[in-house]
C-alpha cells in the first residue's frame, strides 16, 4: 500500500508557511505519497478535520501570507486523555507519518505525538521569531525583518521631520532575534531585548539619547522587543525624563502577515522537500526536523533539540552600539 501522511500548521502563522505546504505536497505526490491536510492545527486533529489535499488544492498559494491550513491553539491538546481522540483520528485515516509547519512550541505537540503513538514525524520550523534550535533561519523570520524594517524607515522620516524620539515596538514576547535584526539594519540608536533585560536603565537610555543630540543628531530610534515592555510607558518616562516629546509605535500583527519574501518561500519549498524526503525512510517512533545551518539543509533528531534554547548572538548587539554613534 502506499504511504499516507497528515500535514498541519501550528502555532502562530508566518508568511511563507503556504510555500511549506505546497512543497510537502507536491514532493509527496511525485513519490507516490497521499497527503492528508489537517485544518486548525491540533485542535483540527482532536475535531477530525482532515481534507484531501492535491496538486490543485496548492496551485496558486506560493505568493500567500498565512496558512491555508489555518492555526488555532488549542489547551484540550494538552490533555493525555484529549490527544488519545486526535490518535484515533489519525488512526482511521491509516497515517504513516506526521509533518508538522510550526514554532517552538508546536515541535513538543509532534515530539508528544510520535512518542505516545510510534507514528513517525517531520518538523518544519516556521516562525518569525527565529527562536528554534537547531536551524539558523525559520520560515517567515526574513519576511518580517523586511516587514518590519520598512516600517521603522517610514517612521523615521517622520523622527527626522519632528526632531523626535521614537520607540518601535516589535513583536518577540520571549526573545529578540527579531528586534536585533531590525535594529541592526534599520540604524537604531538603541535595541532593546528580553534576553538582555538587566541590562536597560532608563538614566542610561537618557543619558545615550542625550549625548546624541549633542552631537547633531535630531532624532534617534529605539528599537524595542514586546517582551521587555510596553513603549507607551517607555516612552513617557522618556519625556519626562528628558523634557521632549517621545513617541512610540507598535508594529503589532502586520509583522505576521504579507506576501513572503523570495527567501521565505525558498526555505519553506526545501524545508518541504526534504521533510517528505527524509519522512520516506523513517521508522516508527522516530521524530526528526528539518533545518539550515551554515547555508546546508540538515536533518536533526528531535531528541537532541526539543529542550535547548537558541541563544541571541550578542556581537551584532555590542556592534550596534559602535553603529550607532
Amino acid at each position: 500500500m502506499p504511504m499516507t501522511i497528515a500535514l498541519l500548521t501550528t502555532g502562530g502563522d508566518a508568511p511563507g508557511m503556504n510555500a511549506a505546504i505546497r512543497g510537502v505536497v507536491r514532493t509527496a505526490i511525485s513519490e507516490g505519497i497521499e497527503v492528508f491536510g489537517i485544518e486548525e492545527g491540533y485542535s483540527g486533529l482532536l475535531k477530525n478535520y482532515f481534507i484531501d489535499i492535491g496538486l490543485a488544492g496548492v496551485s496558486g498559494i506560493i505568493n500567500k501570507g498565512g496558512t491555508i491550513l489555518r492555526t488555532l491553539r488549542s489547551k484540550d491538546f494538552h490533555l493525555e486523555s484529549k490527544r488519545k481522540i486526535g490518535y484515533e483520528n489519525l488512526f482511521d485515516h491509516k497515517i504513516d507519518g506526521i509533518i508538522v509547519i510550526g514554532g517552538d512550541g508546536s515541535r513538543k505537540g509532534m515530539y508528544a505525538i510520535t512518542k505516545e503513538t510510534g507514528i513517525p514525524s517531520v518538523f518544519i520550523p516556521a516562525s518569525i521569531d527565529n527562536d528554534v534550535f537547531g536551524t539558523d533561519y525559520t520560515i517567515g523570520f526574513d519576511t518580517a525583518v523586511n516587514t518590519a524594517l520598512d516600517a521603522i524607515d517610514r517612521i523615521r522620516d517622520t523622527a527626522a521631520s519632528h526632531e523626535r524620539v521614537f520607540i518601535v515596538e516589535i513583536m518577540g514576547r520571549d526573545h529578540g532575534f527579531l528586534t536585533l535584526e531590525v535594529g541592526l539594519a534599520g540604524g537604531a540608536e538603541l535595541i532593546l531585548i528580553p534576553e538582555l533585560k538587566q541590562e536597560i536603565n532608563m538614566d542610561k537610555i537618557c543619558n545615550t539619547l542625550f549625548t546624541g543630540f549633542k552631537r547633531g543628531k535630531n532624532s534617534s530610534i529605539i528599537a524595542m522587543a514586546e517582551g521587555v515592555g510596553m513603549s507607551s510607558n517607555f516612552a513617557r518616562i522618556i519625556s519626562k525624563k528628558m523634557n521632549i516629546d517621545a513617541k512610540y509605535s507598535v508594529l503589532g500583527y502586520i509583522q505576521r502577515g504579507g506576501t513572503p519574501t523570495a527567501f521565505s518561500r525558498k526555505l519553506g519549498l526545501v524545508f518541504g522537500y526534504e521533510a517528505v524526503k527524509i519522512i520516506k525512510k523513517m521508522k516508527a517512533g522516530q521524530s526528526k526536523m528539518t533545518g539550515i545551518q551554515n547555508n546546508k539543509l540538515v536533518s536533526i533528531n528531535l531528541i537532541d533539540v526539543i529542550n535547548k534554547e537558541k541563544k541571541i548572538d550578542k556581537k551584532l548587539y555590542e556592534m550596534n552600539k559602535i553603529f550607532a554613534i
